[in-house]
């Protein structure tokens, strides 16, 4: 058994691992985790453009993990490349996937003008990604081939989130995709590994502790307040699955109980307003803190206050509003999307303020602005930024240093024998690695781009 990574390894974007089996008759197996985008860059960038450094066609399976689009991404390139086999993954992930590659081949078809050059994969390869895609439940029983068994868990990440779970060659490999923040609002709890031999571990937050996660809260009302206070305007960057639905119940629960406000809040995402829908029809996946029937439009993700933009006219019009007035817009890491255009707008104004509430990925105008540029250039325009930037670490849907750590030891049997850490920046794989190879006492490995290794 071994394990080659083709994505995710040096970076936090662009998921793609594969494993390579034989199976119970002697027949060598080959298992792919997601095929993720490389964000950071444009989708006609050089890394999205490469061809696989695998034959497609060979591939026996493909497990997604959940739809973010650096996990999703590739899946019609996949296909345009050869892949004729199942592409496995959970009922609201499959709806949630199909929302995510058709608004990335909307804004790949604007890139590729913008960049001259070839788009990654055509309309007709994204339709055929669907009809390969089989729907399946947490704990279900995957037989991939003979002795190759595999199986969906809890990740506590997004809706549909799992994490995978192999079993061949008597060992068992988990593969983390995303694990979620503790004591998420609206999600199940990441559910506890069972036993493992190797673990391919994700390490956004590997090197830090998030806020406590009852701050935000506190931490989201102030900044509202001081918005009010300055008459301002609160753009907030959010990802439309699964960020803009935590900050909506947020929201709710502000409005509702602690924050007399009329303030117009506006849903600036079609995407977002998209994926809220889908988040209210599998409701029956989601785990509320509190009884949704004492609400009393029985819905966390609407209020009096808020206002959804799904057309451009719409979006537009958020302009003319008086301020003081809250924007939630795509994208979660500024790098396209609506809020662009309210960056270039309202970032110049020291009364104004960014609030970030997610992963910015390097490379991003996001990650700059996170970082204190006093400029950026977007659009070709550059923009001065005396608005003030502020993150709030707790709405992460990642789970931190020792939430991860916790997830690593396994319920029944040892630690596992191998750890690979992936979906990270370099600094944090290896400060997370060193607090691994202390805590655990386990070899932990930073994997090299499309190098294999042996399990």
């Amino acid at each position: 058994m071994n394990i080659s990574f083709h994505g995710a390894v040096r970076e936090v974007t662009g998921s793609c691992h594969r494993l390579q089996v034989i199976d119970t008759q002697g027949v060598q197996r080959q298992v792919m985790f997601d095929c993720g985008m490389f964000q950071g860059e444009q989708m006609c960038g050089s890394k999205n453009q490469d061809e696989f450094d695998f034959d497609p066609s060979k591939i026996d399976a493909v497990f997604i993990s959940h739809p973010h689009a650096d996990h999703t991404g590739r899946l019609p390139k996949l296909i345009k490349e050869g892949y004729r086999g199942a592409i496995y993954m959970t009922e609201p992930c499959a709806s949630l996937t199909k929302l995510v590659l058709e608004d990335a081949y909307h804004v790949m078809k604007e890139d590729a003008q913008r960049c001259g050059s070839s788009v990654l994969y055509e309309l007709e390869d994204l339709t055929l990604t669907f009809e390969q895609v089989k729907k399946v439940s947490y704990h279900q029983q995957i037989e991939v081939a003979p002795g190759v068994m595999a199986m969906f868990h809890e990740a506590g990440h997004v809706l549909g989130s799992a994490y995978i779970s192999v079993d061949a060659e008597g060992k068992r490999i988990v593969f983390s995709g995303d694990i979620g923040n503790d004591d998420v609002p609206i999600l199940p709890n990441t559910e506890a590994i069972s036993h493992a031999d190797a673990v391919i571990c994700e390490s956004t937050y590997g090197h830090r502790e998030h806020e406590p996660i009852e701050t935000r809260g506190q931490l989201l009302k102030e900044a509202i307040e001081g918005i009010i206070h300055t008459r301002g305007v609160l753009m907030i960057p959010a990802f439309s699955i699964e960020r803009t639905q935590e900050l909506l119940f947020e929201i709710d629960r502000l409005l509702l109980h602690e924050l007399q406000t009329k303030i117009p809040i506006y849903l600036d995402s079609p995407m977002a307003i998209k994926a809220t829908a889908l988040y209210r029809q599998f409701k029956q996946y989601l785990r509320f803190d509190v009884p949704i029937t004492s609400e009393p439009d029985q819905d966390f993700f609407s209020f009096p206050n808020l206002r959804e933009t799904l057309t451009v006219p719409e979006s537009k019009s958020i302009a003319d509003v008086p301020t003081p007035k809250i924007v939630i817009a795509g994208s979660g890491m500024m790098s396209g999307g609506r809020i662009m255009h309210h960056l270039i707008r309202y970032l110049p104004d020291a009364k104004n303020q960014l609030l970030i509430i997610g992963y910015q990925a390097r490379g991003t105008i996001g990650r700059q602005l996170f970082e204190g540029a006093k400029k950026v250039r977007i659009f070709r325009q550059e923009v001065e930024v005396h608005a003030k930037i502020e993150a709030i670490g707790a709405f992460s849907a990642h789970g931190d240093m020792n939430k991860l750590t916790r997830w690593l030891k396994p319920e029944e049997g040892p630690i596992p024998k191998k750890i690979f850490l992936v979906h990270g920046d370099p600094e944090s794989k290896e400060v997370f690695a060193t607090h691994l190879r202390h805590s655990l006492g386990t070899e932990v490995i930073i994997p090299e781009y499309k190098k294999s290794y042996e399990i």
